[in-house]
C-alpha cells in the first residue's frame, strides 16, 4: 500500500502541477473558454491510460503460467526503466519545474494560441498516467494484497490532486526539490524490490538459470500471510529463500541510485560578468 501510494501521490502531483499552470494562465489571461478543451483533453488521457492498464491485466490473466511469469518479468522491468528514468530527470528538473512549464505556457499565449497548452496538459496526464500504470500493474502482481494496493494508489492520487489545487490556488507552498528527493528514496527501493521480483519471475519463467544459490534464509521472518511478509515481499520483493542473482541486482541498481539521489546538487551557477576598468 506504501509504495502505491508513493507512486499515484508523486505521478499525480505532476500531472496536477501542468494542468493547475496550464489552467491558471487561461484564466489569467482571460481564455476560460480554452478550460474546456483542456479537461476535455485531460479526460481522454485519463480514459487512454486505464485502457491500457486494463488489456495488460486481461492479457496477464489468459497466458499460461510459463507466459504469465515472462510476461510480468517484462513489465516488472519496463516499471524500473520509467522510475529509474523519472527519479533521474527530476534529479536535475525539480527544483525549477514550475519556472520552466510556466515559460512555456507564456511563449504559448505570446504566439497566440492555446492549442498547445492542451496538448501539455494531455501529453502529461498521458505520460504520468501510462507511467503509473505499468509501474502499478507490476506492483500488483508483486503484492500479495491487491485490494490495498489499489487503495494505497487512489489515496495517493486524491492527496496529489488536492496538493495541486493548493498549488494552483496559493494556498499551498512545497519544496519542489526536497519532495521529489524523498519520494525518490522510497521509490529507488520500491524499484529496487520489483527489480528483484523480475529477476525471482524470469527465473520461474525458465529465462535465467544462473545465480540461483541460496544465499539467506529468511523464512523466519518472511511468513505468508503476515503483515510483515506483505511489506517485505510486496514492497521490497524480499523473498523467503532470495538468491544470490537476487540479492546481487538489488545491490548493484539501490546503492549507487541511493547515492546519486541523495547527494546535494552540484548544479553549476552562471558567473556574473565582470565590469570593465
Amino acid at each position: 500500500m506504501l509504495a502505491t501510494f508513493i507512486v499515484g501521490l508523486r505521478e499525480g502531483l505532476e500531472a496536477s502541477l501542468v494542468v493547475g499552470i496550464v489552467a491558471s494562465f487561461l484564466v489569467a489571461r482571460g481564455r476560460r473558454d480554452a478550460l474546456r478543451s483542456v479537461w476535455f483533453g485531460v479526460g481522454i488521457a485519463v480514459a487512454i491510460c486505464l485502457t491500457v492498464g486494463v488489456v495488460l491485466e486481461i492479457v496477464t490473466a489468459d497466458l499460461p503460467q510459463a507466459a504469465q511469469e515472462g510476461l510480468e518479468t517484462v513489465i516488472g522491468l519496463l516499471a524500473v526503466a520509467m522510475v529509474t528514468y523519472m527519479v533521474v530527470w527530476m534529479r536535475s528538473h525539480a527544483r525549477d519545474m514550475r519556472a520552466e512549464l510556466e515559460s512555456s505556457a507564456g511563449a504559448a499565449l505570446a504566439a497566440g494560441s492555446t492549442t498547445a497548452l492542451v496538448v501539455m496538459a494531455f501529453l502529461a496526464v498521458l505520460r504520468e498516467g501510462f507511467e503509473t500504470a505499468v509501474f502499478l500493474l507490476a506492483a500488483f502482481q508483486a503484492s500479495t494484497s491487491p485490494l490495498l494496493a489499489g487503495l494505497g494508489a487512489l489515496l495517493g492520487v486524491l492527496v496529489a490532486i488536492g496538493l495541486g489545487y493548493g498549488i494552483y490556488r496559493g494556498g499551498v507552498k512545497l519544496n519542489m526539490a526536497r519532495f521529489f528527493r524523498i519520494t525518490g528514496v522510497v521509490l529507488v527501493i520500491v524499484a529496487g524490490g520489483l527489480l528483484t521480483t523480475a529477476a525471482h519471475t524470469a527465473h520461474e519463467a525458465g529465462w535465467i538459470n544462473v545465480g540461483q544459490t541460496r544465499v539467506l534464509d529468511l523464512s523466519g521472518l518472511v511468513l505468508p500471510g503476515t503483515p510483515v511478509s506483505s511489506l517485505l515481499t510486496g514492497v521490497l520483493g524480499i523473498q523467503p529463500y532470495p538468491v544470490l542473482l537476487e540479492v546481487v541486482v538489488w545491490l548493484v541498481y539501490v546503492v549507487p541510485l541511493l547515492v546519486y539521489v541523495l547527494l546535494p546538487s552540484t548544479k553549476r551557477r552562471t558567473p556574473e560578468p565582470v565590469p570593465a576598468a
